[in-house]
């Protein structure tokens, strides 16, 4: 039976809607999820409690995360892109070690502010997180994509000596992460902005190092 024009647009027009509703009760769960993952981090983060604290059946949850990896999946791609954000949307000193050592920074503060996002980024295994260096080289690290630029650019003009661009942002990311990794485990005896200071000359000692 085909249906008349009106029909037609009252079908397309709540399905628009049910589409809609299905978006922002995502949005609602994935909120419930970070307060969860930020309050008593990632091992919190259970279907049944994001979806109680969204006020639906445990069930219901399923039909917008399949699984609880597909959930911690979509928070942590959330932080990737709040740190990428960050990174793009800042003015950055002029020349290649400079910049680079302003963008670590920008990882640090993000991680001070978000500890336990943080870990869920970047330490814990999670099934579907992307994986160096396949998933990397195919452009799909937005936070990695905006430090492969500079990288390419300082070997291009003759700043950093010539070699595996990616390898670098890799062990730059490495060098990163395991500092912040030994403060948040409080493995290191100092004060937050003496870590600070700590993280940056390391940065800035990597760098030199990558110098023609």
């Amino acid at each position: 039976m085909l249906l008349r024009a009106p029909e037609v647009y009252s079908v397309y027009m709540n399905a628009k809607r049910r589409e809609a509703a299905g978006h922002a009760t995502a949005d609602r769960l994935l909120r419930a999820g970070r307060r969860l993952l930020r309050a008593e981090g990632a091992e919190a983060v259970s279907m049944r409690r994001v979806a109680g604290a969204v006020g639906i059946t445990a069930m219901a949850i399923y039909r917008h995360f399949p699984d609880r990896d597909s959930l911690l999946n979509a928070l942590a791609d959330e932080g990737f892109r709040e740190l990428a954000e960050r990174l793009r949307s800042r003015k950055y000193a002029r020349g290649f070690g400079k910049r680079l050592v302003e963008m670590g920074n920008v990882y640090l503060e993000h991680a001070l502010e978000n500890p336990r996002l943080f870990e869920l980024m970047f330490l814990r295994a999670r099934r579907g997180a992307r994986q160096f260096p396949q998933d990397f080289k195919a452009g799909k690290s937005p936070t990695a994509n905006v430090m492969i630029e500079a990288v390419q650019e300082g070997m291009r003009r003759g700043y950093f000596r010539k070699g595996d661009a990616w390898e670098v942002v890799f062990e730059m990311g490495a060098l990163s992460h395991g500092l912040i990794l030994l403060y948040l485990g409080g493995r290191l005896a100092v004060s937050k902005e003496r870590f600070r200071e700590m993280y940056r000359a390391a940065f800035a000692r990597y760098l030199r190092g990558m110098r023609k």
